[in-house]
């Protein structure tokens, strides 16, 4: 039986040791259900056509090397070791002569274009990427271009991409966050990756670590404090919460943050069910989990392939713990260990999405905060560059089997088509059918919009 004559505190606090838990609620999307009239469960009208319903980011956190994959440079092996006047200047470190590449490149696909030999699998799939090779960034410091790639800015006061997404068009799903980042252990920056900042925190991402497959571990709060509550009595408890709260509300009006934690507890109740079952992988027959691979990366793909179907608006899938590509020694060999390790779980991604027919709605971006030198680090090493790097994307409204933009001969510089952040952002945006110009949210007497007072859309790459 439940206690009748019991405090809010009293309440709260024995029902914060499982569903409603302050820790869930600060990671949860914070949604009602549809029929509660939330704003983040009603898909707002677009303002044109989308494209794009979902998008899935596979964040290569680091920043790979971008002629090690997609954009051959066959001058870093012809001058090896020299400094030609486009590398006489600094990134982050002074440039160090330029250094080989040892990895071939052959055409793919219907399209012809070439893929390094690192990405067999991928190059399966190249006749629905768009591979843009002339992105550039303003920062070459990991913290400032991880938040420009996230949030548009780089200080960490700003939206994430994906919480204007949900502010944007709302979430299809009523019992699962719209907005879920996956990641075993913690990317540089963390939560302010995912941050809502000024919108509200029902758009933040909900981060899930999910190193253990077992859905009670990668998911504790979702259990219940008492094992021998009914789903009857847990409804119970959280309707008398629920009132209680109600009644402290009319005396406090002034409080926004307590509507956002009962969306919280709502939420939690009703992912239980629909959370246990979406990020059970476990479930999947042994041919498709042999399809993707059994690492962590590909355990991540086929998760976000599973939330993308229950209607999860923006999967982010980060590569690792810290900077996993951030390969300023040894970079050769590490390069091929981690290019062995995404390569057929992101191909899987791609042709299980396509097969199910999702790929046509979905968009697929891949990439990292920046690139990597052309030159040497030390003896065997990359360091941060800024100024020129490969992101491709796949899926709906791309053109796939294509390429934009280009950097120079030695691949440094962006200086054919230059792609900036906010451009890519625009473009994400313009995809899913909103303008990026008109979406706007008011905040400290401005309005503020992800790409801050710049951005174009790539209309060359969209069909």
């Amino acid at each position: 039986m439940i206690e009748t004559h019991v405090s809010r505190r009293s309440l709260l606090h024995r029902f914060g040791g499982g569903l409603g838990t302050v820790g869930l609620a600060s990671l949860l999307s914070e949604r009602l259900a549809v029929a509660e009239g939330s704003s983040a469960q009603q898909s707002a009208t677009t303002h044109h056509a989308p494209r794009a319903k979902r998008v899935i980011q596979l964040f290569m956190n680091g920043g790979p090397f971008q002629a090690d994959f997609f954009d051959p440079k066959p001058a870093l092996n012809q001058f090896v070791g020299q400094r030609p006047k486009e590398v006489e200047f600094r990134t982050e470190n002074k440039t160090g002569g330029l250094m080989a590449v040892p990895f071939g490149f052959r055409n793919r696909g219907e399209c012809g274009l070439p893929v390094s030999e690192l990405l067999p699998k991928i190059g399966e799939c190249i006749d629905d990427m768009c591979i843009i090779r002339s992105m550039h960034t303003d920062n070459p410091n990991h913290g400032p271009a991880l938040f420009l790639m996230n949030n548009g800015t780089i200080t960490p006061t700003r939206p994430s991409m994906g919480a204007w997404f949900l502010y944007g068009l709302g979430s299809e799903a009523s019992d699962l966050p719209g907005y879920v980042v996956l990641c075993t252990g913690r990317p540089v920056r963390f939560a302010e990756l995912w941050t809502s900042a000024f919108l509200p925190g029902e758009f933040q991402g909900t981060y899930i670590n999910h190193s253990d497959l077992d859905p009670r571990k990668m998911l504790p709060n979702l259990r219940n404090a008492d094992d021998k509550l009914t789903i009857p009595q847990q409804r119970r408890q959280l309707d008398l919460l629920r009132q209680i709260n109600a009644k402290h509300q009319e005396k406090h009006p002034d409080e926004p943050a307590l509507e956002a934690r009962i969306r919280s507890m709502e939420t939690a109740f009703r992912m239980q069910f629909a959370a246990s079952d979406a990020f059970d992988i476990r479930q999947e027959p042994e041919s498709v989990r042999t399809e993707y691979g059994t690492s962590h990366y590909a355990n991540s793909c086929l998760m976000a392939r599973r939330l993308v179907e229950r209607g999860v608006r923006f999967v982010q899938v980060y590569y690792g713990n810290g900077q996993p590509w951030d390969t300023h020694s040894n970079h050769n060999e590490q390069t091929k260990r981690l290019a062995k390790d995404i390569d057929q779980p992101t191909a899987a991604l791609l042709q299980d999405l396509k097969r199910r027919g999702l790929l046509e709605d979905t968009l697929v971006i891949w990439g990292g905060e920046f690139g990597r030198t052309s030159t040497t680090e030390g003896s065997d090493g990359r360091d941060h560059n800024h100024l020129g790097f490969t992101t491709w994307l796949a899926g709906a409204g791309v053109k796939g089997g294509t390429t934009y933009g280009a950097t120079d001969e030695f691949g440094f510089r962006s200086v054919q088509d230059k792609v900036h952040i906010h451009d890519l952002h625009a473009t994400i945006l313009h995809l899913l059918g909103l303008n990026h110009e008109r979406l706007t949210y008011g905040h400290a007497g401005r309005d503020y919009r992800l790409t801050d007072v710049s951005g174009r859309v790539v209309h060359e790459i969209v069909t």
